[in-house]
Order: C-alpha cells, then sequence, then structure tokens
C-alpha cells in the first residue's frame, strides 16, 4: 500500500468564478440545511453509505452531533447524497467518513458550498475512498488508514469454501478441540437493548489486559467503555464465547444498513491455546451473514487473522480541497498538519514492517513515532 500524498491542480483553479460557478444538471436539486439535520437524513444515510462513521448514533455517541448542517442532492426527486458537515470561520469539515467519492459528486459538493460561503475556502474530508483525479480546485490527498473488510457471501458454506485449505483444517481443529475439551462451550448473539453490558465489560476488561501485557495502556478507559455500552444499545451486536457460563472471548459490533463493524475483540489469555479469539471473530462473521450482512469491517490494522479470514484491505485517505492556488498557500497551519499527518503515516507503515521483521531496532523505532505523534494537534 502506498502511504503517498497529493497535491493536484486544475486548469484556471485560481479563478474560482470561472471554475465553480453554478452548473446546471437536468433533474438535481440541492438543499442545504444550516446548522441543522433533517428528519429524512438519519435513514438516508444508512441506506446510502452503510457506515458506521457516517451514521448520526456515532455521532452523537461521540459528542459530535452539535453544529451539524446537511447538504443534501435529489435527482428527480430521489436523494442521492446527504452529507454533514460543520462550517468553522472559513473551514468545512465533511462529517461523513468512509464513503467512496468521485470527481464529480466532490466537484458538486465544493461548487455549491464555495459559492454559498463566499468566507470559505478550505473543505476537508477525513478517511473516505477518494477515488478522484481531477477537480477544479487545488487539492491534496493523502492516505491515512486502512479498513479490513470481510465481504461476506449468502451462505456460512461459501465462507469457509472461499477460505484457503490451510484457514479450513485450522478453524475445524481448534473449534473441535475447543468442544471436546471444553463440553459446556456456547456461542451468544445479543443484539440492541438485549445486550448485558457486563459481557462488555468483560471483553473490554480483556482487552485491557492484552495491552497491559505489551507495555500499553488500551484506549478503552472506563469513558469510553461507557460510550461502547451507549452506542452498543442503540445499533450494537455482541457475540461472546462462554464456558461454564463465564465470558471467556467476545466481540463488540455496530451495525450501519447492510454492514457490521468490529469495535473491541477480546479473549482470556488461559485460552491462547485454543485460537480463541480467531474462532470468536470467525463465528461473528458467520452470525453477520445469517442476518444478511453485506460487509464485516475489521477496521484498522493488518493483523494476521483478518487476512485470515478473508478480509481485504481498504485504502482510507484524508482530502483537502481549497477554494485556489493563492487560497491554498494562505494557510500554511493546514499545509503543515497535513504534511505531518502524511509523515506519520508513512513512519507507521515503516515501524509495522520493521517490526514485522524482528529487527531490533524496531522498539527504537516505535518509540521515536510515538513521540512524533504526541507533537500532532488531536483532531475534533
Amino acid at each position: 500500500m502506498s502511504a503517498r500524498g497529493s497535491i493536484a491542480t486544475a486548469i484556471d483553479a485560481d479563478q474560482p468564478r470561472a471554475a465553480l460557478g453554478a452548473v446546471a444538471e437536468y433533474g438535481i436539486t440541492i438543499q442545504c440545511h444550516e446548522g441543522q439535520v433533517p428528519p429524512f437524513a438519519e435513514a438516508a444515510l444508512l441506506r446510502l453509505y452503510g457506515n458506521l462513521f457516517s451514521s448520526l448514533s456515532h455521532l452523537r455517541v461521540y459528542g459530535r452531533s452539535s453544529n451539524i448542517s446537511t447538504y443534501a442532492v435529489f435527482d428527480d426527486g430521489v436523494l442521492v447524497t446527504v452529507w454533514l458537515f460543520r462550517r468553522e470561520k472559513n473551514h468545512v469539515q465533511v462529517l461523513n467518513e468512509g464513503i467512496l467519492l468521485d470527481d464529480h459528486e466532490v466537484s458538486r459538493f465544493a461548487r455549491h458550498i464555495l459559492a454559498t460561503y463566499p468566507e470559505v475556502d478550505v473543505i476537508a474530508f477525513h478517511a473516505v475512498q477518494a477515488m478522484v483525479s481531477r477537480l477544479p480546485l487545488p487539492f491534496e490527498r493523502f492516505n491515512c488508514l486502512e479498513d479490513m473488510v470481510i465481504t461476506l457471501p449468502s451462505s456460512t458454506e461459501d465462507y469457509l469454501a472461499g477460505m484457503g485449505k490451510a484457514t479450513r483444517s485450522y478453524i475445524h481443529r481448534y473449534l473441535n478441540k475447543l468442544k471436546r475439551d471444553f463440553p459446556t462451550f456456547h456461542f451468544q448473539v445479543a443484539e440492541g437493548r438485549h445486550i448485558d453490558p457486563d459481557h462488555i465489560r468483560a471483553i473490554v476488561q480483556f482487552n485491557r489486559s492484552r495491552m497491559a501485557g505489551k507495555g500499553k495502556v488500551s484506549i478503552n478507559d472506563d469513558d469510553a467503555t461507557q460510550r461502547i455500552i451507549q452506542l452498543a444499545m442503540e445499533c450494537g451486536m455482541v457475540a461472546v464465547i462462554t464456558i461454564d457460563g463465564r465470558v471467556c472471548a467476545g466481540t463488540i459490533n455496530y451495525r450501519a444498513g447492510e454492514n457490521y463493524f468490529l469495535e473491541v475483540l477480546a479473549h482470556e489469555p488461559a485460552y491462547n491455546d485454543y485460537r480463541l479469539g480467531t474462532l470468536c471473530c470467525y463465528l461473528t462473521a458467520c452470525e453477520c451473514i445469517a442476518k444478511g450482512g453485506n460487509e464485516y469491517h475489521l477496521l484498522w490494522g493488518q493483523d494476521e487473522y483478518k487476512a485470515r479470514l478473508r478480509a481485504t484491505q481498504r485504502n482510507l485517505d484524508d482530502l483537502v480541497l481549497y477554494r485556489s492556488r493563492l487560497h491554498m498557500f494562505g494557510h500554511p497551519d493546514t499545509l503543515l498538519r497535513n504534511a505531518l499527518a502524511r509523515g506519520l503515516r508513512r513512519a507507521r507503515l515503516w515501524a509495522r514492517r520493521v517490526r514485522r521483521s524482528g529487527n531490533p531496532g524496531s522498539r527504537l523505532a516505535v518509540a521515536l513515532l510515538r513521540g512524533v505523534r504526541s507533537l500532532l494537534p488531536v483532531r475534533s
């Protein structure tokens, strides 16, 4: 995967009135709801994008639902685009993440925003599939994350059959061993208000213990755990493996449209020899298939178990557009922040490769990387 950034400029981009004048499109109607989210938006976001990070549920739980405006596009009366955004002075930040963008849709949005808000000269997207190549504006695009995604087939039989012979053998061997050694083994799933919060706390505690064993601190502190519980009660699915009635492994997931998103996967270390974490994730994927899911997003990190379970990498980029080249270089703070983020991403990928190679200098590399990260401003 390449983490290279790019800065591109279209012809005549320094003359925004000519490049960004209103363009009539037959059958297209655009609505812009300033400072509000209309009632139709919540269901439309799930239908159009099926992404947790483009849902109002996620924004509400994580305290990002205030001061939001809505951009909506109708094609012959059919709602085809809903983007949420926040405007602060001369900057517009699109809140939808994980969505697929193309040249035409981004250009239409930019024309509308810059014509509507003359003071705005920066438009930013975070963690999107930016399939753009030529825009009527100067822009930066650089990789920021990867999302490991399992495309779910129509049946669990097809899912297992699509795996390599070694992986099929791996799953059968450890699952049979687990059932043989622990006759009380049980896999169970709960959704929404039927979820037991204690199951979530148990899974989070397994995660904390694992991180502590590596000398790290889990991001899932008490406050984060409470947010996880809140979001799970709204759109979650929690799967646990119990032995003798006690939770030994589990996954915390959310549903957005027809897609599922993994929040936490963890197991009790005493069951490492049974590959309990991988088995629990596999059984969860099978449950997503049984419920008619289209995709199971295992999110960030190129872990071995994700590839084993047929997850493929989907790159996510940051995309930043400027009203003109003049305005672009009038934002040195934004350019510097983007350059640092771009460099940090490259360094993280490099450190990951070094760590996997077993190089003795990997710990030093990771320590230096963490030092650099601490210098970057926190994204709001």
